[in-house]
């Protein structure tokens, strides 16, 4: 039986690992320039940075593409729990982004927006909860990976869902941009950013 304190470690190491895998995807695959800064100083914010989006102007036609973006100032939460996450961890979050914005994080040109990435699939009450948030929130639940020897088991398909406040027409993207859960024909998968209304991928 593991004693409480390699049980207290091993959670440590398992959320930090967490966090390093979220980084790498949010970086590869969502144009996100991001550090830790998670620890006991924290403040509720396991990941900070940045991410580089097309101008509203943005057109995927042009020549050069994406040569202009925007930056948008990223603050993330990562939670690699076996228990799916409950309403409580939005309020918490929204807490966490209107600190920041007080303390001057955020202004007209750079807005502040908030990214919760959790290992277990979110409850339908969160969600919900989420969707009525005047927060700008991003959620992305990430499945654990699978081990080697796990030859027979199918990989869980991830989501990428965000609330109006953050992606609807009046929200920060303006309805402009989706983010979308892609499942490769392995059955492991990646989130994507497309334009809207449209068959076009976003680059990363």
């Amino acid at each position: 039986m593991m004693s409480s304190t390699r049980l207290a470690l091993a959670t440590v190491h398992r959320g930090i690992a967490f966090e390093e895998r979220s980084m790498q995807l949010l970086q590869q695959h969502l144009s996100m320039s991001l550090r830790r800064v998670g620890g006991r100083d924290d403040g509720g914010v396991d990941l900070m940075g940045w991410w580089w989006l097309p101008t509203p102007d943005f057109d995927p036609s042009a020549r050069e593409k994406l040569s202009k973006r925007r930056r948008i100032r990223v603050l993330a939460q990562c939670k690699a729990e076996k228990k799916k996450p409950g309403p409580h961890y939005i309020r918490e979050l929204e807490g966490v982004l209107h600190r920041h914005i007080s303390l001057g994080s955020a202004t007209a040109e750079h807005p502040l927006v908030a990214l919760f990435v959790s290992e277990s699939p979110f409850t339908k009450a969160t969600l919900l909860r989420a969707q009525s948030s005047p927060a700008p929130i991003f959620f992305l639940h990430l499945p654990p990976e699978l081990e080697p020897e796990d030859d027979g088991a199918k990989n869980a398909i991830g989501t990428a869902v965000w609330n109006p406040a953050l992606a609807g027409s009046r929200g920060l993207l303006g309805g402009k941009i989706e983010a979308r859960w892609e499942r490769s024909v392995s059955g492991s998968g990646r989130p994507g950013l497309w334009r809207s209304s449209s068959n076009y991928r976003l680059p990363s």
